[in-house]
């Protein structure tokens, strides 16, 4: 089998799984030759993570052209910062590589812009990971709709929630600049938006949003009579609280980032009640679609329990899928957080507990309620890693839902959020239409994969 050679643009969290995967797994038809990182000691804590990815070249960032051409790279991996990606799409399209990249596609119209035109020129391919797609209870609920057994698809009721473990990390780190991640609707959101697109094979036409930073941020935390606080969670202030991260309490934390601060600067755990924050915490939407349905989409960033709720309405009758990925965030003796209850049974009587869980209920008109049975999933998102990383690197050897996405799929999920953004300066609902995407809106007329 061949061996495709890859290179590698972000060695931070997100590039873990890869770097895992091209070491172990699918190490069989990748190899990497080639990487960058703006913090050095970043690269060089992952290869002792993965020694055996051996000796890739290392480049700086400005270089990757050059990189791909000399050490005759077939695909780039992106996971730096989401305000990078379309420089390092577009400069490796050009280079003559194909793209691999993390969701979101990127964060404007111009990069957008720029994209759609550099894949036209070059003919060259771009994957969107969207995880999601491939875990096994998103899978089931797209089988549903798609067989018609709840008719046509008149509207969507999506809420989606992420507690104060997972939401509050948005706000410690660059994502809590709205320059940088496009805020949570892009970053975060762009996920569910394809998720949507995915299921009803349906593209959006209009969003009006509503919403704000409404919990995080000094402002509030004035409001709600907190008190001083240091500027970060790693320090031996003798404040200690579940809002507070220390780096050192996790080593791939601490061989990220918190060693690595001597490079570039860069503090993972920022104070999620600091000052200058400019993302939203709590967002509402209505999303108008070409087929003739309506969403009606939430996302909180400050829940005491994450996953989400969807209902699906049709025609013939309607269809929900209820997610419990974590049940509670408790707090240990010591004022710290606490992720996984199970692991601390002595926090929470039984009976209290919200289990973590999945169910897929179908009813048709007239009819009773019955449950559809979900494969189990193992791993990251939902069971959804796992199988990604075997599309990415061995291709999709069957995929009758088409669940690999490509640079349109991109397109049409963080559409949503540009105009969502949008709608929230200007208080009006914005049509997708009236976006600049240029030669990219042509990905807006046909029906998602």
């Amino acid at each position: 089998m061949t061996r495709l050679r890859y290179a590698l643009v972000g060695s931070g969290s997100r590039a873990q799984m890869y770097l895992n995967a091209i070491a172990t797994t699918h190490a069989d038809v990748a190899e990497l030759v080639a990487w960058t990182d703006t913090n050095v000691g970043r690269q060089e804590w992952s290869l002792s993570q993965h020694p055996a990815l051996g000796s890739p070249e290392r480049f700086e960032p400005d270089g990757l052209a050059d990189a791909i051409r000399e050490q005759r790279v077939d695909r780039v991996i992106v996971t730096s910062p989401d305000f990078t990606h379309a420089d390092y799409i577009v400069t490796s399209l050009d280079a003559g590589a194909d793209v691999v990249v993390e969701k979101p596609l990127t964060t404007s119209e111009e990069g957008v812009r720029r994209i759609a035109d550099a894949a036209a020129r070059s003919g060259r391919d771009v994957t969107i990971t969207f995880n999601y797609r491939y875990s096994p209870r998103n899978s089931a609920l797209k089988q549903v709709i798609a067989s018609g057994e709840i008719g046509a698809v008149t509207s969507v009721d999506f809420s989606w929630v992420l507690d104060t473990a997972h939401g509050a990390d948005y706000f410690r780190r660059w994502h809590r600049d709205k320059s940088r991640s496009g805020g949570l609707l892009i970053h975060k959101a762009s996920h569910h938006f394809d998720l949507v697109n995915w299921w009803i094979a349906d593209v959006p036409t209009r969003v009006y949003a509503s919403g704000g930073l409404r919990f995080y941020g000094a402002e509030n935390a004035a409001k709600r009579g907190l008190g001083p606080r240091p500027e970060r969670g790693t320090t031996d202030s003798p404040l200690r609280d579940p809002f507070s991260l220390d780096l050192r309490t996790d080593p791939t934390w601490k061989g990220l980032y918190l060693d690595q601060e001597r490079h570039d600067g860069y503090l993972r755990d920022r104070d999620v009640f600091d000052p200058g924050i400019t993302i939203e915490d709590n967002l509402a939407l209505v999303v108008d679609y070409a087929g003739g349905s309506t969403m009606s989409y939430s996302l909180n960033a400050h829940s005491p329990w994450e996953g989400y709720i969807v209902a699906v309405n049709g025609t013939l009758g309607r269809a929900e899928l209820t997610v419990i990925e974590r049940g509670a965030v408790l707090v240990d003796e010591e004022g710290r957080t606490v992720v996984d209850p199970s692991a601390r049974p002595d926090l929470v009587a039984d009976d209290t507990r919200r289990p973590v869980g999945e169910r897929l209920v179908v009813q048709k008109h007239f009819e009773a309620a019955r449950e559809v049975p979900i494969p189990e999933g193992t791993g990251g998102h939902g069971g959804g890693d796992a199988a990604l990383l075997r599309h990415v690197f061995a291709g999709p050897q069957d995929d009758p839902l088409g669940r690999t996405a490509d640079w349109s799929d991109g397109v049409r999920s963080m559409v949503v959020g540009l105009a969502g953004n949008r709608s929230l300066e200007t208080g009006q609902a914005v049509r997708i239409a009236d976006l600049d995407l240029g030669s990219a809106g042509a990905a807006l007329a046909g029906v998602a994969s």
